[in-house]
């Protein structure tokens, strides 16, 4: 009996060594990587009051008045590169009879917080109208600049008010011509028609 029990357990253990062993669990496949998370747009807040900073000077202008100031700007844009440079005043000036120094074309150009584009050219021009009349240092440098020793050429005079900004009619420039004194040379006294210019201003 004990024989048969032997033989039984060795028979069992026989059957168990000859099993083939069991294969390894395959290894669980790797966790596909996490899709990359899309880029972050950039805000559009700053590019917003970008855009609403320099349409709003556009907006204190008629389009009429848009059309005009980009009618000038391109006259004086002499080398048409888009930007108002020393050269290009200095050609201007000298279309209207002016010659001016380098310093006085620098100042000019430091008014300016950057390169003088069209809409930094109408950001001046805002500024400027922004306080209502022109303030008396405005309205002399405007005719100083075509003042020559004291006086001002009426021909210079009548061929910016008929060709430049806000453009006179002929009737207009006729009526305040008549309001000046102008000499024998067509000469006009600088200080006599800025005083009438302040005067009329104030009187208003």
């Amino acid at each position: 009996m004990a024989d048969k029990e032997k033989k039984k357990k060795k028979k069992v253990k026989e059957e168990k060594a000859e099993a083939p062993a069991e294969a390894p669990a395959p290894e669980p496949a790797p966790e596909p990587a996490p899709a990359p998370a899309p880029a972050k747009r950039p805000s559009s807040k700053s590019s917003k009051k970008a855009k609403r900073s320099g349409s709003s000077v556009f907006s204190m202008f008629t389009e009429f008045q848009v059309a005009e100031f980009k009618e000038g700007f391109s006259l004086m844009d002499k080398d048409k590169d888009g930007i108002l440079g020393k050269e290009d005043l200095r050609s201007t000036w000298d279309q209207v009879g002016k010659l001016v120094t380098d310093k006085e074309l620098d100042e000019m150009l430091a008014e300016a917080p950057g390169p003088v584009n069209f809409t930094q050219l109408l950001t001046l021009f805002a500024q400027r109208m922004s306080g209502g009349s022109d303030p008396d240092d405005v309205i002399r440098n405007a005719f100083k600049a075509f003042d020559k020793d004291g006086l001002i050429s009426s021909e210079v005079l009548k061929h910016a008010l008929l060709t430049w900004g806000d453009k006179f009619t002929k009737k207009e420039v006729a009526d305040a011509f008549d309001a000046m004194d102008i000499d024998d040379q067509g000469m006009i006294d600088t200080e006599g028609l800025i005083q009438m210019l302040i005067g009329g201003a104030d009187d208003e």
